[in-house]
């Protein structure tokens, strides 16, 4: 018998990012009530998802873009002509703010999701204590709850000893700290390129590593068609197998920005092979060179955060779940918005529809 203390609803969403609110939006398009038939949770204080989260120089333009939400036109907003002079997680959660309010959507702040388990014929959604709302039924649950509370750091020996500073992509704060040290950026991606360029303007010595060789295209933004669906394709190939998601990077390549020119000119992008080892005061590299250093950025991307699913079996031992058009295999009411191939900002505003009209058909049923 159902806790009747227990709030019940036809869909939970877990995450407010750009995945949660195109979901909700497209939801509420079909006829459902958000804050009565649909409760959006979030573990932030505020609007903005994981933007709200990131270091205060980082910027809209140049190595990173977002694609306007479903129904941001009625906002009066575009992130194609936002300012590029305005902190990312200052501009990107005064756009969503105004996105919700225009749009009714009422997010339940702050609730940290803890597991999601099934209940009868429901899903029970738990919350850490301090939350917002302390658990809730749900017949349909959303996790769209991106990566950035899962950074990967590699496995390498030695990790543990290594007495400088370490820090991750989601841990960066500003460049300041690094003032005169000796540091290195690991990492093939775009937030490393950002490192390179601000660290490397204060610190006294900035090495950059990498597993494999970078590759650069000159496509300064967005992806060719060819490019992005190659990328999509094989995102999709490895959810419907339930393998861990391959680094789209990786696939795509790196666009020769005007970040890279710059890094080009000023002599930052000289990689180096990842090291082999580390040790109390560095690391050591495939020759068996030690380099002294004094802090490693790990900006060695991220792992999807699917923790909160793990009492449902769906997670495997790899760490991957076996996901279809956004819809988990043999829970027919689970669905991952943001995941695998809607990882992109445009690919999760076009699923988001998909996914809420399956969604409304399988309430129907």
């Amino acid at each position: 018998m159902p806790d009747p203390s227990i709030p019940s609803v036809d869909v939970v969403i877990i995450g407010a990012g750009q995945a949660g609110l195109a979901v909700a939006y497209h939801l509420a398009r079909r006829g459902l009530t958000i804050g009565r038939d649909v409760f959006v949770l979030d573990r932030g204080p505020g609007p903005g998802g994981a933007w709200q989260h990131r270091w205060a120089s980082l910027t809209l333009g140049g190595t990173h873009h977002l694609h306007d939400l479903p129904g941001m036109a009625e906002t009066g907003l575009s992130f194609a002509s936002a300012p590029g002079d305005v902190p990312a997680r200052e501009l990107v959660a005064d756009y969503y703010g105004t996105y919700e309010q225009r749009h009714g959507i009422d997010v339940v702040r702050p609730v940290t999701v803890t597991g999601v388990s099934r209940l009868g014929d429901e899903y029970l959604v738990t919350t850490a204590p301090g939350s917002a709302l302390a658990s809730v039924r749900a017949r349909v649950v959303v996790s769209a709850t991106g990566t950035w509370t899962s950074p990967r750091i590699p496995y390498v020996p030695g990790r543990e000893t290594f007495a400088g500073a370490q820090l991750t992509t989601a841990a960066f704060a500003s460049a300041e700290r690094f003032a005169g040290l000796r540091v290195a950026v690991v990492g093939g991606g775009t937030s490393a390129l950002t490192f390179l360029d601000e660290v490397g303007d204060v610190a006294s010595q900035v090495l950059w590593f990498t597993r494999r060789p970078p590759t650069f295209h000159d496509e300064e933004h967005e992806l060719s068609p060819e490019r992005g669906r190659v990328a999509v394709a094989i995102q999709d190939e490895a959810a419907r197998a339930g393998r861990p998601l391959p680094s789209i990077v990786s696939v795509t390549g790196l666009p020769r920005s005007p970040l890279v020119r710059r890094l080009e000119e000023a002599g930052r992008l000289e990689r180096l092979p990842m090291f082999a080892a580390m040790t109390p005061t560095g690391v050591i590299t495939r020759e068996d060179e030690e380099i002294a250093l004094d802090a490693v950025i790990w900006a060695t991307g991220f792992r999807p955060a699917i923790g909160h699913l793990r009492p449902l079996g769906v997670v495997n031992d790899a760490g991957g779940i076996v996901v279809a058009d956004g819809r988990v295999a043999d829970e027919p009411g689970l669905f991952l918005a943001g995941y695998g191939p809607q990882a992109s900002t445009l690919s999760s505003n076009r699923a988001a529809r998909v996914t809420a009209k399956a969604i409304v058909e399988l309430l129907r049923a």
